[in-house]
């Protein structure tokens, strides 16, 4: 095996600029309980694009370098550089999870018995060849599963499980859900099909609408439409849904869905009160995908709330046992519930293409990229 592997690095630049890159870097040994593995296929995720880009204009994106070892420089404005002002000059590596085979192993009995097998990784730096992580941090997969298949096996899933425990440890009785037609999306709606739990879905575009009527989905609604604030006040009404997850973040979108829970809410009363309902709802944003400012005209009454959510923090807050259930029902259930599905693949190099950047780096439903990064 060689001494080096391939790996995507970012950094900006103290001139405002953001460069990515391909660097060799040494493959280490594994410590004592730790395992090498190599990486098969890595998503590009919204959560990674984050880093990967930071608040870089995209429209200026231009390609340097050669075909195997290509060099991708972007502008930053001006007014940005404040927001990444820690990380100048850094040379940053990039990718949550992936999976890949395990090739080297530490001398602990836990990294020993995961030599050979074919696992999902999480723990940054995984848009590389080689990656070398603790062995806790690897879930083996079930035979027959590609590396494509599993490359997905820890953001999503355990996402879509933490929004459907978080429902049950905050009372609440049904979601909501916004980007609804997203990887993520659909294996929200898998799982609340499978555990009976009514799931209200957000969506922009008639084709969307499709993707999750396919699915089996009760109540999709389209932010588009004339209608929207009656459609989804109806849905509300029905599911009896006060919680909500919003992947976009900016904008009106988390203010429009506790407009609409408050006037469901005000359906079931029978005498008026100016301080609105006492129905408590909230509102999680866990996406950016509109990375303007979120605009709350406080027309909901005062039981409310509106708060961001990251899985890390929610898997530290319910402990080590829950987070192995939620693993083995993903490693049981990946080619099912929470199947991932990719518009296209590409190497390392590909990756940096740009018109591989100016699809997947709108974050559009619909196309999702996976690196192969030993091609």
């Amino acid at each position: 095996m060689a001494d080096t592997g391939l790996q995507l690095r970012t950094r900006i630049t103290d001139d405002n600029v953001l460069e990515l890159s391909l660097v060799d870097t040494p493959i280490p040994q594994p410590g004592p309980d730790e395992v090498l593995v190599r990486i098969e296929a890595t998503p590009l995720n919204p959560s990674d694009l984050a880093l990967l880009f930071g608040p870089a204009d995209l429209a200026t994106a231009r390609l340097s370098g050669t075909a195997a070892r290509p060099v991708v420089t972007a502008d930053v404005p001006a007014d940005m550089m404040k927001m990444v002002a820690a990380r100048v000059g850094q040379s940053l590596a990039v990718g949550n999870e992936g999976a890949g085979t395990v090739i080297a192993a530490g001398a602990s009995e836990a990294a020993q018995a995961l030599i050979g097998k074919r696992v999902g990784v999480i723990g940054g730096e995984m848009y590389a060849q080689y990656r070398c992580v603790n062995a806790f941090m690897c879930l083996p997969l079930e035979e027959g599963t590609t590396a494509a298949e599993g490359a997905s096996c820890f953001v999503n899933p355990l996402t879509a499980l933490a929004m459907v425990e978080t429902m049950r440890r905050e009372n609440h009785s049904a979601l909501v859900h916004t980007a609804a037609a997203s990887n993520l999306g659909q294996m929200l709606n898998r799982l609340c099909l499978k555990e009976g739990i009514a799931l209200v879905n957000i969506v922009r575009k008639p084709e969307q609408e499709a993707v999750l009527r396919a699915l089996g989905a009760q109540y999709i609604i389209n932010s588009g439409s004339e209608h929207f604030y009656d459609e989804l006040t109806d849905a509300l009404a029905a599911t009896g849904a006060t919680l909500a997850f919003d992947a976009t973040g900016g904008g009106k979108l988390a203010n429009q869905i506790l407009t609409c829970m408050e006037a469901a809410a005000v359906r079931n009363m029978t005498d008026y009160n100016r301080y609105g309902s006492d129905v408590f709802k909230q509102v999680y944003i866990y996406g950016a995908l509109d990375r303007g400012p979120t605009t709350l005209t406080r027309n909901f009454g005062f039981s409310w709330s509106v708060s961001g959510f990251l899985l890390t923090p929610f898997l530290q807050k319910v402990g080590i046992e829950k987070l192995l259930q939620m693993r083995a029902k993903v490693a049981a259930e990946i080619k099912t519930t929470f199947a991932s599905h990719y518009t296209r693949e590409v190497s390392l190099a590909g990756a940096l293409a740009l018109d591989a950047i100016a699809v997947y780096g709108r974050q559009a439903t619909g196309e999702k990229y996976l690196i192969k990064p030993q091609e």
